[in-house]
């Protein structure tokens, strides 16, 4: 998916075709470039080599398999053999643990980003200093805090080198024995924006885990294996991290602990500038100047299907090695699909571990990362095939010059029928990655999680649907602004059609994301049916919204929001008396505020534009729009809008606050982890303090959605620039305490963690359908 983005990226900024390569790849073809016409002599008998790159975010490891000269006098060849996972662990985590120190040691608060970002890279220098060569015994660092005394709000303290070399060298490279690995947590220890940074921060156990995992492959290649570790014939180092002396005796210190003996390191040219001059040297060799690596695609990919009984199993499209360019139809092993229906297909990477030729088909294990959903809804073609008619295919993988992987179905029967499967780069359905229909394991509903397939009287729901909207269930509403004459219509049908739907189906709250969007499908084509009654035009707008809610979570909701918007400037068919005019204008934010995260921000921004005018002091010209807590929940939930449209919004929470009746908007408008918006879009830090400041000072008994509304601004993300004052957070945490607050709710005050599950219809102000998780 990074690839795939990067390529579009590339697009976007003129480059027509780009070529994509990984930094370890790119410092070893430095390493060729400097040694051109003598590398038989540099390397000697060296047959395999690693290459550890440690960046300032990053950790990238790869091994390189070095074969013979053909000819005596002449170059050996290079072929990549293996990569490893990109860990996000690098000289930035370092550099933020000496900040964090140096803070303490200050005893100074909270820093502001820019305070922040002074420390860091203060922090920094002071760790190139203390870990180069000749270093000194300690260095200053300024702690300096904004405001107009420079002077009295700098505190300076001192960093000794045996601190430094206990924080970095001990915590981030340690010596370890060869048999140690990462450890396995629950959850990343550093999540800075959301991020996978690695759990364990000990570089050598990664180092030490890649070894072992293609100790195999190493072997072939000529190495040896010590204590379950592939032993390389040499070492390249490249990364900034590597400026530091000491790093490079304490690894090369490592590497003798486990092997016993040291491993060669090999010479480079420059550590901060090997991958431009590599990358340049690639793309000469791809013009035939120079010497090029072979090796084809680092991963392994694994398409999920669901096995014998609902198995977990996935299909082995493309294999480690393959060229770039190359294509792989596995006409061997054809599969069942069923047309009309949206479908997911799980996706999985694998760096080693499972040697496999294209059709294996394996259990799905540790050793296989899973990857965003490849979804699409695969429609029959004009002829000769129906929805819901189950189809034999075959996969066909194409993997780019960009290494990009590319996915198809083909018919088996002639003549073929070719559907292309594309990544989820919009991030519409990011909740459910691991949620509906299509999931490998899914069992018999087709579910990942109970209660994901459709109800089983669905089909029944939909005929009496159909029955109650249809024509002449009732007769056509008045003219906005007009009363009807003679008896009331006969409206039963539409007035009733939610209970009827709930004695078929069950209760609202436990319909399905399948069954949900089915039944909004069957409104949208019924959709004439609001100008048939008042009480169809309130049933329709209730029971699409209910069915579209939250506006993502589903294949093709992004298709459903758009068709929908089409009913925002066409508005409300009828008028009625005032009472009716008010709740039919309240059931119409609702709908809107139900689907709200799938608008984009354009729509987001129309939608403002048409409801603050009605939340002021003066109304605007022209018939009056009801609905003013309606409305300012609509606005908590636009989550695209920028920072200043949300602080008008929350003006206008102030001004209706007690006909809102809840404090939940002011913590959806400051929350500081977006439910299914930007992050960029979140109201400033200082902000939200004073909000939450506000909340601090009511009584939670009293004031209903106070509390949640502080969990909402209090919430710990790990970004700097969002985060309030940990003061702040830990007098909210003990607030929380003593309200009773649920023990989730105090977990995300205090550090970086993940609201429960429960907690989701609270976001979004009211229930979500059973399987639907969101990103927030």
């Amino acid at each position: 998916v990074a690839r795939e983005l990067t390529v579009e990226a590339a697009r976007a900024a003129g480059l027509a075709e780009p070529a994509l390569l990984e930094e370890p790849q790119a410092a070893f073809y430095d390493f060729l470039g400097n040694h051109e016409g003598r590398l038989g002599e540099v390397l000697g008998a060296a047959r395999v080599v690693l290459v550890v790159d440690v960046g300032g975010g990053t950790t990238d490891l790869t091994l390189v398999r070095v074969t013979p000269p053909a000819e005596e006098g002449g170059e050996p060849g290079f072929e990549r053999i293996a990569v490893g996972g990109h860990l996000l662990l690098g000289g930035d985590n370092m550099d933020a643990a000496l900040a964090h120190r140096a803070r303490e040691a200050a005893g100074v608060g909270e820093l502001d980003p820019t305070e922040w970002g002074r420390l860091v890279q203060a922090a920094r220098a002071a760790k190139e200093a203390l870990l180069g060569e000749k270093p000194p015994e300690q260095v200053i660092v300024a702690v300096q805090r904004r405001g107009s005394r420079l002077v009295g709000g700098t505190r300076s303290v001192p960093l000794r080198r045996d601190e430094v070399e206990r924080v970095v060298l001990d915590g981030f490279f340690p010596l370890t024995d060869p048999g140690e690995r990462p450890a396995r947590r629950g959850r990343a220890a550093l999540t800075t924006l959301g991020l996978p940074y690695a759990s364990d921060p000990a570089v050598p156990r990664h180092v030490a885990g890649f070894l072992a995992r293609h100790a195999a492959e190493a072997r072939e290649a000529g190495a040896r294996v010590v204590a379950g570790l592939a032993r390389p014939d040499a070492v390249l180092l490249n990364g900034g991290v590597f400026n530091g002396a000491a790093l490079v005796r304490r690894l090369d210190a490592v590497f003798a602990r486990w092997f016993g003996e040291p491993v060669p390191l090999l010479a480079h040219g420059s550590l901060d500038t090997a991958v431009a001059r590599g990358a340049a040297r690639f793309a000469l060799a791809r013009r035939g100047l120079g010497t090029a690596i072979t090796g084809g695609a680092g991963r392994a990919w694994y398409v999920g299907v669901a096995g014998p009984g609902g198995a977990n199993r996935a299909i082995c499209v493309v294999p480690r090695g393959l060229d770039e360019g190359a294509t792989v139809d596995l006409r061997d092993r054809p599969l069942e699909l069923v047309l009309g229906t949206p479908v997911r297909f799980p996706l999985y990477a694998s760096t080693g571990g499972h040697p496999d030729e294209p059709g294996a088909i394996i259990e799905v294990d540790d050793e296989l990362e899973r990857l965003p959903a490849v979804r699409t809804a695969l429609r029959p073609p004009e002829r000769g095939m129906e929805p819901g008619q189950a189809v034999p295919v075959w996969l066909s993988a194409h993997l780019s010059e960009q290494g990009v992987l590319g996915l198809s179905l083909v018919t088996v029967a002639l003549p073929p029928v070719r559907w292309r499967l594309a990544f989820d780069l919009s991030g519409e359905d990011a909740e459910a990655r691991e949620g509906a229909a299509g999931e490998a394991g899914a069992g018999k509903g087709g579910g990942a999680e109970k209660g994901a397939a459709p109800a089983p009287r669905l089909d029944e729901a939909l005929a009496h649907l159909d029955r109650a909207l249809r024509p002449g269930s009732a007769r056509p509403a008045p003219r906005p602004g007009r009363r009807a004459k003679g008896p009331p219509p006969r409206t039963g049908g539409a007035k009733a059609l939610r209970k009827d739907l709930e004695r078929i189906l069950g209760p609202r709250g436990d319909w399905t994301l399948p069954t949900c969007r089915a039944l909004f499908d069957a409104l949208w084509e019924r959709r004439e049916a609001r100008a048939r009654g008042l009480a169809h035009e309130r049933s329709w707008l209730r029971l699409a919204g209910w069915g579209l809610r939250p506006g993502v979570g589903a294949p093709g909701d992004a298709e459903r929001v758009g068709r929908a918007w089409a009913l925002w400037s066409e508005g409300l068919r009828h008028g009625g008396d005032k009472g009716e005019r008010k709740l039919l204008w309240a059931d119409w934010w609702v709908f809107w505020r139900r689907l709200a995260a799938g608008l984009d921000a354009d729509r987001q921004a129309a939608v403002r534009d048409a409801v603050l005018p009605w939340l002021g002091d003066r109304f605007p010209a022209g018939p009056r729009r009801h609905g003013p807590a309606e409305m300012v929940r609509l606005l908590a939930v636009l989550e695209r809008l920028p920072p200043d449209d949300k602080l008008r919004a929350a003006e206008a929470f102030r001004r209706h606050r007690r006909k809102v009746g809840s404090w939940w908007p002011l913590g959806r408008l400051g929350a500081r982890v977006p439910v299914h918006g930007p992050v960029s879009a979140t109201v400033p830090a200082e902000v939200a303090e004073e909000w939450l400041v506000e909340l601090l000072d009511l009584d939670w008994e009293a004031e209903e959605g106070a509390a949640f509304a502080a969990v909402l601004l209090a919430r710990r993300t790990g970004d700097p620039a969002r985060d309030l004052p940990e003061a702040l957070a830990k007098k909210t945490a003990k607030r929380l305490r003593r309200h009773g607050a649920p023990e989730r709710w105090i977990r995300v005050v205090r550090e970086v963690a993940d609201l429960d599950a429960s907690d989701a219809g609270a976001l979004v102000g009211e229930a979500l359908p059973p399987g639907l998780r969101l990103l927030g």
